[in-house]
Parts: structure tokens; sequence; C-alpha cells
């Protein structure tokens, strides 16, 4: 064999070898990388589905969660409350809730699954402000024309225990209502949607 020959098998051989080598370092370098792409253990937390427990929830009474950094609100409605809430309809802008602002198994006279458990998002569709609850019926500083529900004190957005909107108050649209589902008779999977389960 020539010099040159053994040259040129050399030469392959250390080619070949660093080619190898050299790809084998790029898929260690690019690992890390890959993975950093991957939304940490807190976010992944963050937009998790989140339980709500009613078992305990008094009647007339709100059950506070954080979903996705949000507030979400679930209230136990009495009989009362759903008994008030049709005759509201004339004094509400978008009674029916035609513009999508819930699951479609949400679109109804209670905007709920259950018409007992109300499921809603506690930021004012105005400027973000999170409304308080009022549960109480015609109180003073409301009016007669209350039957509870949620006032937000930063701009007078009103909206009732169906989250729908009043007329003359600068929200434009009725509150958001997470997809949720039921787990059982007593328990609300928050950010997961089965249909109306």
């Amino acid at each position: 064999m020539s010099a040159q020959g053994v040259n040129k098998i050399r030469r392959r051989v250390l080619v070949a070898a660093t080619s190898v080598v050299g790809a084998v370092g790029a898929g260690f370098a690019l690992v890390p990388f890959i993975g950093s792409m991957n939304p940490s253990a807190k976010a992944r937390a963050a937009g998790a589905p989140v339980e709500a427990d009613v078992s305990q929830l008094e009647p007339g009474g709100i059950l506070r969660l954080k979903w996705r950094g949000q507030p979400v609100w679930v209230v136990n409605r009495t009989p009362e409350i759903l008994e008030a809430l049709p005759a509201l309809d004339p004094l509400l802008v978008d009674p029916t809730s035609e513009v999508a602002q819930q699951p479609d198994y949400c679109k109804n006279a209670t905007r709920s699954i259950k018409e007992q458990y109300f499921v809603v998002i506690g930021i004012c569709t105005h400027l973000g402000c999170s409304p308080t609850f009022r549960p109480e019926f015609a109180p003073e500083d409301l009016g007669s024309r209350w039957r509870g529900g949620f006032f937000c004190p930063c701009h007078g957005s009103q909206f009732d225990l169906a989250g729908r909107v009043f007329k003359g108050v600068p929200a434009p649209t009725n509150l958001v209502i997470p997809v949720h589902t039921y787990i059982n008779d007593t328990t609300i999977l928050v950010g997961e949607d089965r249909g109306a389960a």
C-alpha cells in the first residue's frame, strides 16, 4: 500500500470519527435548548384545571378559586335567586347570552350546567376590575331592582347572578363563563371541557 493510500484511509476514518463526535456534541447541546422551550412546572400548574368542592358551600354563598391567574367564583344560588333571574331580562343588555361569553352548554337561562351552581370568571368586562359579590336583594345603595349579583365599584358596572350585564353601565358584555365540568355531584373541574357532563 502506498503512503498516499494510507493517508486517504486515515483521512476518511478521522473525518467519519470527527463527524460522529460533532453530531453527538450537537445533540447534547440541543437537548437543553429544546427543553427550555417547554413550559415550566409552575406555568403548567397555572394552566391546569382546578377542582372546586361545593359540598360545604352554603346556599347563597360564594367559593373563590384561582385558575390561570384569574379569579373564578362558584355561587350556590338559592331557589329565590333562580326565581328572580327571568324578571331581570328587560333590564339586561344580553339576557339570552347571544354574545359568546360562555361555552355552548352554558348558553341557557341560568348560564350554567346545573342551575344551582354558577361558575364565572370574576373579571369585569369593562376594564378588567374585579366586581364585588352582592347577594342581598334591594340594598339602599343599589336600588330596588337589585336581586343580587356582582357590582364593580371601579366604574359602576352591574351584573346579575347569572353574570348578565345591566343596561346603562360601562361593561359591554356579560361576565365570562370558563369551560368546566362536573366530576361528581359536588365537585366541579374548572378548565376542562367535557361538555355538559
